[in-house]
């Protein structure tokens, strides 16, 4: 790139981000209209955007899937009786309930994507709010975050850290076994903000009617059938991809979605065409404009230059590497999808690395995997500042996308200021503990 199309594409970038943040307009029409001025600019050519769309191809095939799979299961009346049995668990308080919130995402989202669990679980949270007489919005937007910092639990639970965890040759065992805790402390450190950040809700205590018994699923036959979509699809999702025809989320998520669209279409219970109605197709547009115009930013090479000033700045010392990347990582994830920038950080890092002798120059090959123990902490803290840095805002994480979509189509506008509200605090802390993480693995190894 010229350095004129460099200064146009951040232009174009941060127009898009303030427009978001200001709530100028809408951020689907936003991001298209950045990307329009991209591609017209010619700085957004053909193979690029064939490039973003195949990055935003699994992102989009997992949310979509599971958006048909929440939908078709919404129809069942099962969502209503799970609901039922969370709002007896929180006795009518607001405390309960968010703390019970965090215990039901947290462990659903260390082997689910986050926005399919977001997508399935919201039905449930944002009724068992409304017997309480509370705001979803809260609720909903600590759902997002807890499932983002959740997927940090095990080495399949968010896209991010498996990236970077597979890109460096690290077994499910070892990443439990150095990185496993720090996604708990991210979970666990939530919930003493919950006070401050919901008083409203935290302070809430209704009085519950007598319980009612369940009433019968008007169609168990399709309800079975649902279920055993959803159950083939976890299963899928924790171990297809060991299969000998290995199956990867998201080709488990449109799979997830055509047996549902045939259990629909087999029982006829209502048109194909009025599931497919309902789908978000707004969010999956506007993430879709995400990725292109991330792809733009990376093409500046502006990210990739940093691993030459990253020696130059800090040499060989570590620990102030990593507390860097997860610091400046952490930003961009809050205003940019993870992915791509992690893709991106992957490369400067192992740059630096190279700079640094720290390895030899093989070790820029994909499958190099033979990096030293002093070197994974750098690469921990990678992790660490993409995942959890999406948690700032509503552009962040797909997770947080998918939040503000459900919010929007149950009537309540989830503006970048409102999301951020809550996010921002959230994430200063938990990447607080996760810099105390990496010293203290810095220490212990050496």
């Amino acid at each position: 790139m010229t350095d004129l199309q460099i200064y146009l594409t951040l232009g174009v970038f941060t127009a898009v981000i303030l427009a978001i943040a200001f709530d100028v307009i809408d951020m689907a029409v936003a991001t298209l209209l950045g990307v329009g001025v991209l591609l017209v600019s010619g700085i957004l050519r053909e193979d690029e955007l064939d490039a973003a769309m195949r990055m935003a191809g699994g992102p989009i095939s997992l949310l979509f899937g599971g958006m048909v799979v929440a939908r078709v299961l919404g129809s069942t009346g099962i969502f209503e009786r799970v609901g039922g049995i969370y709002l007896r668990a929180s006795g009518g308080s607001g405390k309960r309930f968010l703390i019970l919130l965090v215990l039901l995402v947290a462990p659903v989202c260390a082997f689910l994507p986050n926005a399919t669990t977001v997508i399935l679980l919201a039905p449930v949270i944002i009724s068992v709010a409304r017997a309480l007489k509370v705001d979803f919005v809260g609720p909903m937007v600590l759902t997002a975050i807890v499932s983002n910092a959740a997927g940090m639990l095990t080495l399949v639970g968010d896209p991010a850290t498996f990236l970077v965890g597979s890109s460096i040759g690290m077994s499910f065992v070892q990443y439990l076994q150095m990185v496993s805790l720090a996604g708990l402390l991210a979970v666990l450190v939530v919930i003493p903000l919950l006070p401050w950040l919901m008083p409203e809700v935290w302070k809430t205590r209704v009085a519950l009617p007598p319980p009612e018994p369940p009433v019968p699923l008007k169609r168990p036959g399709f309800a079975l059938l649902a279920l055993a979509v959803l159950a083939l699809m976890v299963g899928l999702f924790l171990f297809g991809e060991q299969l000998p025809v290995r199956i990867v989320p998201p080709a488990v998520a449109i799979i997830a979605a055509s047996l549902a669209l045939l259990v629909v279409y087999s029982v006829h219970i209502e048109p194909v065409e009025a599931v497919l109605r309902d789908i978000d197709w707004k969010t999956l547009v506007f993430l879709g404009a995400i990725f292109c115009l991330v792809q733009a930013f990376t093409q500046t090479g502006l990210l990739q230059g940093f691993a030459l000033k990253l020696h130059a700045w800090f040499g060989t010392e570590f620990t102030l590497v990593a507390l860097a990347l997860l610091a400046g990582i952490g930003v961009l994830s809050s205003l940019l999808a993870n992915i791509p920038v992690v893709a991106a950080a992957l490369v400067m890092t192992k740059g630096y690395l190279v700079a640094a002798e720290a390895v030899p120059e093989i070790a820029l090959a994909a499958s190099f995997t033979d990096w030293p123990a002093a070197t994974l902490p750098v690469f921990i803290a990678l992790m660490f500042g993409a995942t959890l840095g999406g948690n700032a805002t509503l552009i962040g994480a797909s997770a947080n996308i998918v939040t503000v979509g459900i919010c929007a189509g149950q009537g309540e506008k989830v503006t970048f200021v409102r999301f951020s509200r809550y996010g921002v605090p959230i994430t200063l802390v938990q990447l607080t503990v996760s810099a105390l993480y990496v010293v203290a693995l810095f220490w212990l190894a050496g």
